[in-house]
């Protein structure tokens, strides 16, 4: 009797892979969610000229911290589901510890926020400077690492896909890569093109974990 009620105490409030999973596919919709609401309503916000990441700036920029952090928080559960899902199958030991490497570079953005710049905060005197201060690099840093894990992590997911005969899955988790990268590539020349690129990544994410959590 002892044991049992020790088992159950143990493991009574274990979440589940499918909470966990459904816990990873909730971060791309709230942070894209949030970070849209806040560029729509900030005074000099301009999508095509402005990363949400700025939004972490000014007066109400600890909104996009805690998106930054809760989203971060929310992928490492998905990871954590993750590992259970795809435990013994093919990709269940990279795919993981990718996802999971996506999943800091959201607390680290979080943690070390973007330069102004582009217009943005309207009130700032920084704002049309184009100085790269060490929070603004480790910000970058940590964002184009954790972008390159998620790609990388979609083609190891490709290769699981495919093994179990879900080609429609497999083809879209090679896909995915490549309008994510296309997204960075076109930074310069666009910021709508990268929001969309690394948008496209968060929901794709979101898809192949509620398509996990189903299995």
């Amino acid at each position: 009797m002892t044991q049992t009620i020790g088992a159950s105490t143990s493991t009574g409030f274990r979440p589940t892979t499918r909470t966990l999973l459904s816990a990873g596919a909730a971060a791309g919709p709230l942070f894209l969610g949030l970070g849209v609401l806040q560029g729509l309503t900030r005074d000099g916000f301009d999508f095509t000229r402005n990363a949400l990441s700025q939004l972490s700036l000014g007066d109400l920029g600890w909104l996009q911290v805690t998106d930054f952090l809760v989203t971060g928080v929310l992928v490492l559960a998905g990871a954590t589901g993750l590992r259970r899902a795809l435990r013994g199958r093919p990709g269940g030991v990279w795919a993981p510890r990718l996802i999971t490497a996506f999943g800091v570079s959201f607390l680290t953005a979080g943690v070390f926020t973007a330069d102004p710049g582009k217009g943005f905060p309207a009130d700032d005197p920084a704002a049309n400077g184009t100085t790269l201060s060490w929070p603004g690099t480790l910000h970058l840093l940590s964002g184009t690492l954790g972008y390159l894990a998620l790609v990388a992590a979609f083609l190891v997911l490709a290769r699981h896909f495919a093994g179990r005969g879900e080609r429609g899955w497999a083809i879209g988790s090679r896909v995915l890569p490549v309008l994510v990268l296309a997204g960075f590539a076109s930074s310069a020349a666009s910021m709508l093109a990268f929001t969309l690129g690394a948008g496209a990544g968060l929901l794709g994410l979101t898809a192949v974990s509620l398509r996990l959590a189903r299995v």
